[in-house]
């Protein structure tokens, strides 16, 4: 009778103790097909698998640990996979392996908020960025964090402002619909300022109606530093959505004038049935710089069948004009431009798979 007394304490124990802690495995697959004309300045088309067309192909571990009087603490560890050849390659890793640059964060929260430490999306980025329909991943995507070329203030890496190193982030209470969040990345240089990101947001999500504005600040290496303003913003109409973004980067150097980028994206998106979605977006690159011009339009239709799978296909329009050479986004299909006033057309159909 006492053995089976401390028998049952002790998994009572054990069950609080798990249900006070939990760690989970998650991740994302996309593959598909696509075909991107003019994929160089040669005129060559190319076609073939790609990634991540709807959503960001990814694994990863989470965990959360209940610390009693409403304190939390949890970690994330998220990499990037490219599930067309099964390899981790990407700007940050050239030589390609499985790492944790997507996502390697530890964190306390609490009624205070969420105080968060480690590699993590920027607060200037996170919260603006997710208005685009396409979710900055595919062909159709919003290009303004990625596709900069030409005049010397070309941003790679780090440099556009998505994820910053070495970075601790505040994440407020949400007081009736207003949050905001603000990062701050250290250089850890002993001379010089490179690397160094600081930027915040503010938001308002009430109903059918959502905008934050963010600005950051990044101290770009061997290029010049720059600095982004961002508003987004988004209207459920019931029947459809209404989203849009309007954004300005200026890059400024030593003895270079400042440079301007404006870009623009306004977006619809309906459901179709109960299962699909169809989403419509134009977006405008304004290139001061040099006093180019891209206009993009993106048609992509999503269809869930069920909650974790999706089959989805994007088709893509890009016009250049006045020497701009800007091109679509499509991992392991295309980066580059088609060449100086060229245009550009590409199109994706894929499956994408939740875990």
């Amino acid at each position: 009778m006492k053995k089976s007394l401390i028998a049952l304490a002790v998994l009572a124990a054990s069950g609080a103790a798990m249900a006070q802690s939990s760690v989970a495995l998650f991740g994302i697959i996309d593959a598909g097909v696509g075909y991107v004309n003019k994929s160089n300045a040669a005129g060559d088309s190319k076609y073939g698998m790609h990634t991540s067309g709807n959503q960001t192909s990814r694994i990863g571990f989470r965990g959360v640990e209940d610390l009693g009087g409403g304190l939390k603490a949890g970690f994330w560890l998220e990499g990037e996979i490219f599930a067309d050849d099964g390899n981790g390659v990407n700007a940050s890793n050239p030589t390609g392996g499985l790492n944790f640059k997507r996502r390697s964060t530890v964190s306390l929260e609490g009624n205070f908020g969420e105080v968060r430490l480690g590699r993590d999306l920027t607060a200037g980025y996170s919260k603006t960025s997710s208005y685009d329909l396409f979710s900055q991943t595919g062909i159709g995507q919003f290009g303004a964090w990625k596709n900069w070329a030409g005049a010397g203030f070309a941003a790679t890496g780090d440099e556009s402002g998505i994820r910053s190193n070495n970075m601790i982030t505040y994440f407020s209470p949400n007081f009736g619909g207003v949050k905001g969040a603000i990062s701050y990345g250290f250089d850890e240089q002993t001379t010089g300022k490179a690397g160094r990101y600081i930027g915040g947001n503010v938001s308002y999500d009430n109903g059918p109606l959502s905008v934050a504005v963010s600005y950051d600040r990044i101290n770009a290496a061997g290029t010049a530093d720059r600095d982004a303003v961002t508003l987004g913003a988004s209207y459920n109409f019931g029947v459809a959505k209404l989203n849009g973004i309007v954004q300005q980067q200026k890059y400024s150097a030593a003895g270079v004038s400042d440079a301007k980028f404006n870009n623009y994206m306004l977006g619809v998106s309906a459901p179709v049935g109960g299962a699909g979605e169809v989403k419509l977006q134009y977006a405008r690159y304004d290139q001061k710089a040099i006093d180019g011009k891209a206009d993009q339009l993106s048609l992509g239709y999503v269809h869930n069948m069920s909650k974790r799978t999706a089959v989805y296909g994007t088709v893509a329009y890009l016009k250049n004009k006045d020497n701009s050479n800007l091109g679509l986004n499509a991992k392991n299909l295309n980066t580059a431009g088609p060449g100086a006033d060229k245009s550009q057309t590409g199109f994706q159909v894929g499956v994408r798979h939740s875990f």
